[in-house]
Formats: C-alpha cells, sequence, structure tokens
C-alpha cells in the first residue's frame, strides 16, 4: 500500500460510463491513488446536447464533488465534452484539469495508407476543435468522420453487463465496411475502446486502433508527481451518478469488480454560475 501522502484523489467525469476506459488504464498504472468517478445519467448522451448544457452540467458536477472530497486533479474522460468545457474548467479550478480529444496526431503518424477513420460521437465530428486537429496534423491524409450515438449505447449496455448487439454495431459501421485501405480507426468517444474487440470484427480491414487512455493514464503519473495531498479523511473509491435508475440495485452489485466500494446519487439541477 502506497502512503497516505502519495494516494492523491482523482476524479473521472463522463456523461455515461465510457469512461471507465480511461479510468482503467490509470488504475492499472496508479493501482493505490483514490479514485473517484462521476457519469451524468440525468444529461447522457451528451452527443445530443447544447454546449451551453454541456459546459454547466460539467461544471456543477466538478465543482459539487471537489466541495467534498478536496479533488487533486479532473479528468475529463470524454471526447464530447472535452472539445467544450476544458477553457472553463480551468477558469474555476487550480488543479490540473485533463481532457480526452481525438488521437489524429499519432493516428497520421502511424498510418500507412493515409486513410484514417475517427469514430466518435455525432457531437464531436463537427466540432471546430477537431477541423483543427485535421488541419494541422492530417491534412495530407483522407480522414473520414463518423459520429455515432448507438455505438455510445452499445458500449453502455456492455459495461452494465449485457450482450453486445453485433448486428446493430455492424450497421452502424457500414458506411466503412467498402473501404479496403482505411488501416487505421481513432477511437474518438471513451466508450469505443470498451467494445474495441467487437469493432475489429466489422472492421477486419482496419490494423491500427487509436485508444487515448494509456497516454492519458501517464499524463495523470507526470502532472501529480510530486503534488502536495490535502488531508482527507474519506479514501474509499466511489461513483457518482446525477438520477436514479431502473438498473441500480443490480449496477450496485457489479462495482467492486471497478474497483468502487459504493454509488452515490448527486443532484446538479441547481444552476451553477460560470
Amino acid at each position: 500500500m502506497e502512503r497516505e501522502k502519495e494516494r492523491p484523489t482523482i476524479l473521472f467525469f463522463d456523461s455515461g460510463l465510457g469512461g471507465f476506459s480511461v479510468y482503467r488504464e490509470t488504475k492499472k498504472l496508479l493501482p493505490n491513488w483514490h479514485y473517484l468517478y462521476c457519469f451524468d445519467n440525468g444529461g447522457f448522451p451528451y452527443s445530443e446536447r447544447s454546449e451551453e448544457s454541456i459546459i454547466q452540467r460539467t461544471l456543477s458536477a466538478c465543482r459539487l464533488i471537489d466541495a467534498q472530497h478536496s479533488l487533486e486533479a479532473i479528468v475529463i474522460a470524454c471526447n464530447t465534452a472535452s472539445t467544450v468545457v476544458l477553457p472553463i474548467l480551468r477558469e474555476n479550478f487550480s488543479i490540473p484539469i485533463i481532457g480526452t480529444v481525438p488521437a489524429i496526431k499519432p493516428a497520421a503518424e502511424i498510418s500507412k495508407t493515409q486513410h484514417i477513420g475517427l469514430l466518435a460521437t455525432k457531437g464531436t465530428v463537427k466540432r471546430h476543435y477537431v477541423d483543427e486537429l485535421i488541419h494541422k496534423f492530417a491534412q495530407h491524409h483522407q480522414v473520414e468522420r463518423l459520429g455515432s450515438t448507438k455505438l455510445v449505447e452499445i458500449a453502455e449496455q456492455k459495461i452494465r453487463g449485457h450482450s453486445v448487439d453485433l448486428i446493430a454495431l455492424k450497421d452502424e459501421l457500414s458506411p466503412w465496411a467498402n473501404m479496403p485501405d482505411l488501416d487505421t480507426l481513432i477511437l474518438g468517444c471513451t466508450h469505443f475502446p470498451l467494445i474495441k474487440d467487437e469493432i475489429k470484427l466489422c472492421l477486419p480491414q482496419v490494423k491500427y486502433f487509436m485508444d487515448p487512455g494509456p497516454a492519458i493514464a501517464k499524463r495523470i503519473q507526470s502532472l501529480l508527481s510530486g503534488v502536495k495531498i490535502r488531508n482527507k479523511s474519506e479514501k474509499s473509491n466511489q461513483m457518482f451518478c446525477t438520477k436514479h435508475f431502473p438498473e441500480e440495485l443490480q449496477f450496485k452489485q457489479i462495482l467492486p469488480l471497478w474497483g468502487f466500494d459504493r454509488l452515490n446519487v448527486i443532484d446538479i439541477a441547481k444552476k451553477t454560475p460560470i
């Protein structure tokens, strides 16, 4: 067990459970740190929400949890949210704010055919931020964009213990099925690494899958090396959600599999000043 002062408290935030793909890589690298995870199931999916709503809900949840647990860092483990909330969070917090953005640069570097697929949410693929990344790092590549809410829902169901609907998955990915030189796929939503094996079955021509989780875990370790830890009385790993849901009791039973002790419901309905 690491000493108490070596256990920073890290919050992972996502609209759903896709951020588990980033959390699991961080916990693998830093197994004894103190982890909190919040999923905004009351606002899910973020791809269907306005930027203002995403900012408001993310800021409210992070403020509420920080007030209770004195965070050392916040990881926005959601590509859709990261494209809009990072500046406002950094204005409101003095701790490191780590986002997740599509891995376009490493994808462009590894692709042999210069034909890349960006698989993300409908909100992410439309962001101007993504246009800038492609222009900066992949302007000589052919970059396909596919935005899907259905894939997010499929991944969400898998985490909750349900089987993956391969027919629905294949149908969502069908626009890319007949692109034989598409050799690199950017998993531009944190949900998608959780169904990477199933995606591989549908797109066998893809050789390289860009999963941001391991790089984010190393970034967290680097940013928090030597950080001064504030005193805390609560050290159990906990999850938070923003709305009660039908499977809540069943869901609580699988929390230990992910390293969490309990699930709490928080109220972020009250408007938080930005």
